[in-house]
């Protein structure tokens, strides 16, 4: 093992810079292991933090290692450690909680507060050559799954926590706001578990043509940021978005409306066609985070007696799924790689994210070669 552990490092708002760090001991010789990092992919939040130092809470105050998306091979096994082995390839769940609160004890451990989770300040994240985790939040992916899969794991681990959040059943109809990562990853989700229509919807029509070869029944493209909405001009901000949400249902054949929206882009607009978008009875379940308020359509939420849900993270059981749903070929991540860069390259992957070109979905970087 090296004496240095190389490690990309917000150092502080908008200043990455390359540091050789110690390597990492374990934490808890028994049940912590270290992973050999070997793919990471850049997420949004990572950028959130570098360019504004803050997502809600959660303040850089110190330096941290970015990036938890990650998949490596394990080098390092405590003493207890019984689930994985050294040389096992495995994919990292990058939030271990305290597993001791009653959020924990229910199974809810992502509503934890005192949640270790990679790359939220304060705590370090994997992009590093080595990172130390506890062992039972590793797991063993097979051969034929990639590092990059192991890696996007941990998106689609992201998606089926929403689709289970939303308690989404075979056989219904599900409207997904947003193409990005965590948009089309849900729309798969929604295919594997049975849903009779899943419909998209993005302002790109890029990403509309990449949902539909992905996994979607169809994408409404919206031609301008308050939708297609010029027969007739609608002035209204709000009521602009109810005439989007109801071309959307008349247009892709969803009745009365859909049983299921999925907001994952955390625009206003789109938040709030959402609502005019679903059916009586049904559920919106909100995704994306953006703007800390928004104004609502609180009363057709109330009229139409809809179930309206937050979803963050990933809870009991969901990593687990995720990878029986990659591994099956039911969700295919790594087809959302557009870019990849070596470890050395990270700055130039970062650069690329931040600036959310139309071609780029997923940014990966390679771990440490050397």
């Amino acid at each position: 093992m090296s004496e240095t552990n190389p490690a990309l490092v917000l150092q502080a708002v908008k200043n990455l810079a390359f540091e050789h760090r110690p390597v990492p001991p374990l934490r808890d010789a028994q049940h912590d292991v270290r992973v050999r990092v070997e793919q990471t992919g850049i997420c949004g939040s990572d950028v959130h933090y570098w360019q504004r130092g803050r997502i809600g809470d959660f303040v850089l105050t110190s330096p941290i290692v970015l990036g938890h998306e990650s998949a490596g091979t394990v080098v390092e096994v405590g003493t207890r450690v019984k689930n994985v082995k050294v040389g096992d390839r495995v994919a990292i769940e990058p939030g271990v909680p305290c597993r001791r609160c009653d959020y924990c004890r229910s199974g809810k451990y992502n509503l934890c507060g005192d949640t270790v989770f990679a790359a939220t300040p304060p705590w370090d994240g994997t992009l590093q050559k080595y990172y130390v985790v506890a062992g039972d939040y590793t797991y063993p992916i097979p051969d034929h799954m990639s590092m990059e899969d192991g890696a996007l794991v941990e998106p689609v681990a992201v998606a089926v926590q929403i689709c289970k959040t939303a308690d989404l059943r075979g056989g219904q109809t599900v409207l997904v706001f947003g193409c990005g990562p965590i948009g089309v990853l849900c729309q798969a989700v929604a295919k594997a578990y049975g849903a009779s229509l899943v419909v998209g919807v993005d302002k790109s029509v890029a990403r509309g043509q990449f949902a539909r070869d992905f996994a979607a029944d169809d994408v409404h493209v919206v031609k301008t940021p308050a939708g297609d909405l010029s027969e007739p001009e609608v002035s209204d901000p709000v009521e602009a978005a109810r005439a989007l949400g109801e071309k959307i249902v008349r247009e892709h054949g969803f009745g009365e409306g859909a049983d299921v929206v999925l907001e994952c882009t955390r625009a206003e607009p789109c938040i709030q066609a959402g609502v005019f978008a679903a059916k009586k009875g049904g559920t919106f379940v909100q995704a994306g985070m953006g703007k800390e308020n928004v104004v609502f359509p609180i009363t057709t939420a109330c009229i139409r007696a809809l179930t309206i849900k937050g979803s963050i993270r990933y809870q009991t059981g969901c990593y687990p799924e995720a990878i029986k749903l990659v591994a099956s070929g039911k969700v295919n991540p790594r087809r959302l790689i557009t870019h990849s860069f070596k470890f050395e390259e990270a700055l130039k992957a970062f650069e690329v994210v931040r600036k959310a070109e139309e071609d780029t979905l997923k940014v990966a970087v390679q771990g440490v070669q050397n």
